[in-house]
């Protein structure tokens, strides 16, 4: 009866000193939805697995990561598309300040020039630009066909830049192309999701993850080009750009970020954290099912928890994994 008792209290007192070695975590609820899944994600498993008391604050690229240097708060910004800040996140670093931890997209973030998978089937030159030019008939302009549409990215967005750049560097218009501006980006995703409903011809810029590019299977065209990331950041990036050269879109990185002083005090929860990344095609696939069922965050992260355990039980220790499987 004591050696029960005894091992009663030692469990206790273990789990306790656990969750103070945690203590309190918060995390940034991004402001749209990817980053909000993994921000649910975080708090259940970091609470149910850790022991941490972890909180969700609102947050946002800029708001975020300014107050994670100036503040040191939140603890955590679970999706965070570093080449919009990166000069204060490497220099954050540097400091010692701010921690990368591990990429929240394995592959990044993806841009490019995209046509539906079934002209592709069709016609498999499509996958490359030369094939799309030597095909341009195929995409008859809807008001106009003697001339072909692609779809480029809508005003005031800073990929109308570079599209239309691209557009030029690629001699498009030579091939019978007009550049098409969508309006917005509900007429832009309207616009693929509209050809797909008819298998009909489209060809456009468009990016991943997305809700559409999980509904609706889409290939990159290959500009043959390979990634000239100094060009594409100093000239296709600028409305000055006077002489545009083809490359294909660089990869956006895509990190979880902590504070320095999370990495210290909880280096469990950080090894999670540099484990816990998902590629384009299972974050596709998992925004099209939150679009389907107009899930908020907290609903998807029970969804992914529950549906992808092959995904995530390898991101932690077997048996803080069935602590989260309990917990479910």
């Amino acid at each position: 009866m004591k050696k029960t008792i005894l091992t009663l209290a030692m469990s206790c007192f273990i789990t306790s000193y656990a969750q103070a070695e945690c203590g309190e975590v918060s995390i940034a609820d991004m402001n749209w939805m990817s980053a909000s899944l993994l921000a649910n994600v975080d708090k259940f498993i970091l609470e149910e697995g850790y022991g941490c008391e972890a909180s969700l604050v609102p947050g946002d690229t800029v708001p975020t990561s300014t107050s994670m240097v100036e503040k040191g708060q939140p603890d955590i910004a679970p999706e965070m598309w570093t080449n919009a800040v990166k000069e204060l996140m490497d220099n954050a670093v540097k400091d010692g300040k701010l921690a990368y931890a591990g990429q929240s997209l394995s592959d990044g973030g993806e841009e490019g020039f995209w046509v539906p998978e079934y002209m592709v089937e069709q016609y498999p030159e499509l996958s490359t630009i030369e094939g799309v030019k030597k095909h341009a008939a195929l995409f008859k302009h809807p008001e106009d066909p003697e001339k072909s549409m692609f779809m480029g990215c809508p005003a005031g967005w800073a990929c109308q830049i570079s599209s239309e750049n691209l557009f030029h560097a690629m001699n498009l218009s030579d091939a019978g192309f007009t550049l098409v501006d969508p309006g917005s980006s509900a007429g832009l995703s309207g616009a693929i999701a509209r050809a797909y409903e008819r298998k009909a011809p489209w060809f456009g810029y468009y990016w991943s993850p997305t809700a559409i590019m999980g509904r609706y299977p889409m290939v990159k065209v290959d500009f043959g080009s390979g990634v000239d990331k100094d060009h594409y950041i100093n000239c296709l990036t600028q409305k000055d750009c006077q002489n545009p050269r083809v490359t294909m879109f660089p990869v956006a990185p895509v990190w979880t970020v902590t504070t320095a002083s999370l990495k210290q005090k909880s280096p469990e929860a950080f090894d999670y954290l540099s484990k816990r990344s998902v590629n384009n095609s299972q974050m596709n696939e998992l925004l099209a099912w939150i679009e389907d069922n107009q899930a908020d965050g907290e609903y998807a992260a029970f969804h992914f928890l529950s549906e992808y355990e092959a995904i995530w039980t390898n991101w932690v220790p077997a048996d803080v994994a069935e602590k989260i499987k309990k917990a479910l």
